[in-house]
Parts: C-alpha cells; structure tokens; sequence
C-alpha cells in the first residue's frame, strides 16, 4: 500500500506533489551539480512510486542559464514515470521552455503545472493561450496594492488574495476550479509571533466556505513548519512531522487537499490527545512572547 492511500484510509484523502527535485535538498543539488541523470531519474520514480500524483522541477538558477539541461532534465524524467509534471520558476522564459518540452503523452494526457502565479507575477498567465492548458499553482501570500507587491498577514487578505486570482483566472482563461491550486504558505512556529499560522487555517476555513471557489484545491509546503526546532517533542515523537500533521489535522476538514512534500513521510491526523496537536492548539491562541513560550511546550516539560 502506498503512502497516498495510507493517507486516505487513515482519514487524509491528500494529493502529494513531490518536493525532492530542488537543489534546496543537498543530496538533489549533488545530483544536479554532476549531472547525474539517472540519479534524477532514480528520484523521480522513488516519489512516484510512493505516491507522489505530480512531480515538482526545480533546478534553481541554473534555469536561467542553461535550458539546454532544463529541458535535458524534463526529458530524463519523463522518460521513467508517467506522472505529471510541476514547473517551479518565476520565470516566463523559463516555464516556456518546460511546458514547450512537457510530453502529454508521456504523462497519460495530464496537465502540467505552473509553479506559481502570483498578483504581480502574473505575466505567466500570457503564457496559456499559446501554450496551455496548464493548471496553476496561485500564490495566496502576497497581493497587490497601489501597485506593489505587499504579504498577507490576515485570513481575510489571504483569503481575499485568493479567490481575486481564482476568478480572474476562471474569467480571463477559462480555467476550471479544479485546474487552480491556492498555495497557502505555512510559517515556522518559531518566530510566528503575530499569528500568522491562525490567520493561514482561518484562511483554509473562509476559502473552503466560498461557493464561488467550489472545486479549487488548497496546498501548501509543510517542511517550514517545524523549523529550527529539535528533532523530538516531549513526548518522543518526530515534532517536525508531528507539527506537520496536526496542521494537517486542522486544515484536511475544510479543503486544504494538496501537499507539496515529500512522499514517503506518510501524513496522517492526530488523535485529539496527542500532546503536539494539543499544544499547537494551544500555540494558535498565543501571539507576541506568549507565543514563543507555547513553542517551548513542544519540548520542554
């Protein structure tokens, strides 16, 4: 049984995009540094096998600068799974390279992704009429204001930012609902001293609630969550996933479906009495140095 279905017998009906291909990781980023394409190739089908149901790409800056090896690696990947692919570069260039070396075929008819539009970044989306149809992975962090860029700090602006770029992208596009991911950023508990993990699961709540957003995917990357904090909680357990869990525990019940993670972690809800749920609980009610003492719940007794 795969990690994708264990999440769904276990509660988490969850579709995994697969992280690993990024030089942020240290192993991937030696793989790219030599060129090791069967080694990328390797990694494509450890995620797939384990349940990844699309594949992040990233290569980093290099992108920019050899899209020779972009599209080397596209190929190299596609030649060994048949999952679809998601294109992670805020570059026009660049995504025009992937998606115009994306094989459909290769991937059962599927649609690639492009990872990510945002308010002001949105010269992507010129990209679709020659080249789509895409899906879209939407950037709910951040908006646009009187012309620049601003981040969102409460549910209603992310929630705001959000259903703006859905709308847009069914009006201007075409684009169906089920097409469009809304990437909800989660933030390190450590230094969340104004809230912004309750503001991200209020936002979970009101776009889940918005018949006009029916059918759109919520998703965000979990691995940040749990940062700069020690391996184990109090109770033995692994905090970092535990953390990643309990977010999930709150946020799977009103929509966020997607995670953009690492397959094999094998995501599941926690029991109301698990100690990191209820102290994660307890942290979202906290702001300021209060919370930054709850933090020290997860590990100290």
């Amino acid at each position: 049984m795969t990690p994708s279905h264990l999440n769904q017998a276990h509660g988490f009906a969850l579709t995994i995009i697969g992280e690993r291909i990024n030089p942020g990781f240290k192993s991937t980023k030696a793989l790219f540094d030599t060129e090791d394409l069967p080694g990328l190739q390797a990694l494509a089908v450890k995620q797939a096998e384990a349940g990844a149901r699309y594949l992040n790409v990233n290569i980093g800056a290099r992108a920019l600068t050899d899209p020779h090896f972009m599209a080397e690696v596209i190929r190299a990947i596609q030649a060994v799974v048949r999952v679809p692919l998601s294109f992670d570069f805020p570059s026009a260039q660049v995504q025009e390279i992937c998606l115009k070396t994306y094989d459909r075929a290769k991937a059962d008819g599927a649609l690639p992704i492009v990872n990510s539009i945002t308010e002001h970044r949105w010269d992507l989306m010129d990209l679709y009429p020659a080249l789509g149809p895409f899906k879209v992975i939407l950037m709910a962090s951040e908006r646009v204001e009187d012309g620049v860029a601003k981040g969102n700090k409460t549910a209603q602006e992310i929630a705001g930012t959000a259903k703006r770029g859905a709308l847009r992208l069914a009006r201007e596009h075409g684009m169906a609902m089920d097409d469009v991911f809304i990437d909800l950023s989660v933030s390190a508990i450590i230094a969340d001293t104004a809230g912004l993990n309750r503001a991200t699961l209020d936002a979970v709540r009101l776009i889940g609630e918005d018949p006009e957003l029916k059918g759109v995917h919520m998703m965000g990357g979990l691995s940040n969550i749990g940062q700069q904090l020690p391996a184990k909680a109090i109770d033995g357990s692994d905090l970092k996933h535990s953390l990643e869990c309990a977010f999930l525990t709150l946020a799977a019940p009103h929509g966020f479906d997607t995670v953009l993670g690492t397959p094999w972690r094998g995501y599941h809800p926690l029991p109301d009495d698990h100690h990191v749920l209820a102290t994660y609980r307890a942290f979202l009610e906290q702001s300021g140095s209060n919370a930054l003492r709850a933090v020290r719940k997860f590990y100290k007794a």
